[in-house]
C-alpha cells in the first residue's frame, strides 16, 4: 500500500468544508497539496492556515483556461508530479420539478459533473506517470430520496456512474478511480446556494444525528481518512465507499 508522504494532491473546492479538511489531513501526513476555489478571500485564508505545503489557486473549474492553470500549478507544486485528483468542488440547487430553471439546472450539472470530467482528462497524463488516483465526491442523496433535491441528486448519481466507467477506461493506465459518499458533515454548500445561514445549516445538520445509525454527524477528518485509503490502496478501483455513519440505511428518526 502506498503512503501519503511526498505525494502531490490536487483538491478542487479546497478552501472550505470537506476540501479544506482533506487538505489539512494530507499536509499533516506529509503530502504537498494544491487547492483551488473561486473566492479569493477564502483561498487566501486557507493558504495562510495550511502553510507552505499548500499551493492555493484562485480559479473556476467550469472555465477551460482556469482548469489548465490549476493542473499546471498542481504539477509544479508537486515537483513535476501529480499523484491524486480529488474532485470535491460542487454546488447545490434545489427546487420542485415543476419550478426548475433551465440555466440553474445546467449550471449545477456543469459544476458537479462536467467540470470534474474535463479536469480529470487533463490530469490523466500526470496520473499515468505516478499510477495515481482520481476521487469523486458523491452524496447520500443517491441513497435516500429528499423531495425538492432532484437536481443535486441527479448530479451525484451521474458522478457514481462516472466513477465506474472511468475506472474501467483508465485501468490500463494504472489510474484508479473511486468515489466517497459522505453522510452528514458540516460544509458551506447550502449557504453558498443561499438556502440557509451558517447557524441554521448547522442546526439542521445536528438535527439529523439520529438518522445516522451511529447516532451522530461526521467530521471532515473521517471523510479525509476514506480519501486517504483510496489514494493509497493499489488494488481498489471503481468503488463507491459510503462514509456516512449509517445515514444511507434509511433509519427513521426515533
Amino acid at each position: 500500500m502506498k503512503t501519503l508522504v511526498g505525494m502531490s494532491i490536487l483538491i478542487t473546492g479546497g478552501a472550505s468544508g470537506l476540501g479544506l479538511g482533506a487538505a489539512r489531513y494530507f499536509i499533516d501526513a506529509g503530502s504537498r497539496v494544491t487547492i483551488c476555489g473561486r473566492r479569493p478571500d477564502k483561498i487566501a485564508a486557507a493558504q495562510q492556515t495550511l502553510g507552505d505545503a499548500c499551493c492555493a489557486v484562485v480559479g473556476d473549474i467550469t472555465d477551460s483556461d482556469d482548469r489548465q492553470t490549476i493542473i499546471t500549478a498542481a504539477v509544479e507544486h508537486g515537483g513535476g508530479a501529480l499523484h491524486a485528483l480529488i474532485n470535491n468542488a460542487g454546488n447545490m440547487y434545489r427546487g420542485a420539478i415543476t419550478d426548475l430553471d433551465e440555466k440553474a439546472l445546467l449550471d449545477v450539472f456543469n459544476t458537479n459533473v462536467v467540470a470534474g470530467m474535463l479536469l480529470s482528462g487533463l490530469a490523466v497524463p500526470y496520473l499515468e506517470d505516478t499510477e495515481g488516483a482520481i476521487i469523486f465526491i458523491g452524496s447520500v442523496h443517491t441513497r435516500r430520496a429528499f423531495p425538492g433535491a432532484s437536481p443535486y441528486a441527479a448530479t451525484k448519481a451521474a458522478v457514481e456512474s462516472l466513477t465506474r466507467v472511468l475506472a474501467a477506461e483508465l485501468g490500463e493506465k494504472r489510474i484508479r478511480v473511486n468515489c466517497v459518499v459522505p453522510g452528514g458533515v458540516y460544509t458551506e454548500i447550502n449557504q453558498r446556494a443561499g438556502l440557509f445561514d451558517d447557524e441554521t445549516a448547522l442546526a439542521r445538520l445536528q438535527g439529523m444525528a439520529s438518522l445516522h445509525a451511529l447516532g451522530r454527524i461526521g467530521t471532515e477528518t473521517e471523510i479525509a481518512e476514506a480519501m486517504a485509503y483510496l489514494i493509497c490502496a493499489e488494488w481498489t478501483t471503481g468503488a463507491t465507499v459510503d462514509v456516512d455513519g449509517g445515514l444511507g440505511l434509511g433509519l427513521s428518526q426515533g
